[in-house]
């Protein structure tokens, strides 16, 4: 479930990874911070199916200077008696790279559970996959400037150009996740400004190109907005599945890096 809502609000802004990790002189955070906290509800119809929430804090790893950041879903309510989730995320990644470390994922969704760590090498191009279950460690060559699931989102979040996007431009990312390289494809439909429970918010609208037939209608059953300001918080999502449709909304958040703009009407 967190998967799924962590996919298609990770790739929100337009930039070539190769270009920022050969800058000499990286810019500094703008849109996020220690501290940062906010939370997505997700519902089915009427119904709340779960919640999602997401920190970030200051770290170290092998004396390097890191961001923690963590995810947490669950399942709620009515739904969680007939399908209990508990999913926990974790990436810790480099303060100024953005390049992930490490990588956490220990989930449980209706009995079927995985837990796993992935260290990276990126110098030797090189992820380690220790499956905690099978008690197995699996070497796995990795594409360059590749991210985790978690680190992705913050990553785009840093390095947003200034200057947007331009209208039904499509842009990827690396990734590896699962044992295996993924590339995924967005595009840009403008901006529009949407109703929220703190009121009218302008957005950057985006469709995250999606794998049709065993989750989602087609491949373009997402839709996905970004708060257009410098912190570019996810406000909500959207998508059609096999079942009906699932709506996902920024249910709270606290300590953002700048003032949440809302429109005054």
């Amino acid at each position: 479930m967190l998967k799924q809502i962590i996919l298609v609000f990770l790739i929100a802004i337009n930039w070539s990874f190769s270009q920022i990790i050969s800058e000499p002189n990286l810019p500094p955070i703008e849109s996020f911070q220690d501290g940062e906290w906010f939370q997505l509800r997700l519902h089915y119809g009427p119904f709340n199916a779960s919640y999602a929430s997401f920190s970030l804090e200051s770290d170290s790893l092998n004396n390097k200077a890191v961001f923690h950041a963590k995810g947490f879903g669950e399942t709620t309510g009515i739904a969680k008696w007939f399908f209990k989730v508990e999913d926990y995320y974790e990436s810790y990644f480099d303060q100024k790279t953005g390049l992930p470390y490490k990588f956490v994922r220990d989930i449980n969704e209706g009995g079927y559970t995985k837990n796993i760590e992935i260290d990276f090498d990126h110098d030797e191009a090189t992820a380690f996959v220790h499956d905690k279950k099978r008690n197995e460690i699996n070497e796995f060559s990795i594409e360059y400037g590749v991210q985790d699931l978690i680190s992705s989102f913050y990553f785009l979040r840093k390095f947003y150009p200034k200057k947007g996007v331009k209208v039904n431009d499509s842009f990827d990312i690396n990734m590896f996740f699962d044992n295996e390289n993924y590339v995924f494809k967005l595009k840009h439909l403008g901006s529009e400004t949407i109703r929220s429970k703190f009121g009218k918010i302008r957005c950057l609208k985006f469709r995250p190109f999606v794998q049709s037939g065993r989750v989602f209608e087609e491949q373009e059953s997402v839709t996905l907005w970004v708060s257009d300001d410098k912190n570019r918080l996810p406000i909500r999502l959207q998508a059609d599945i096999l079942v009906g449709s699932i709506k996902a909304d920024l249910e709270n958040f606290k300590n953002l890096r700048h003032p949440f703009e809302i429109l005054i009407e």
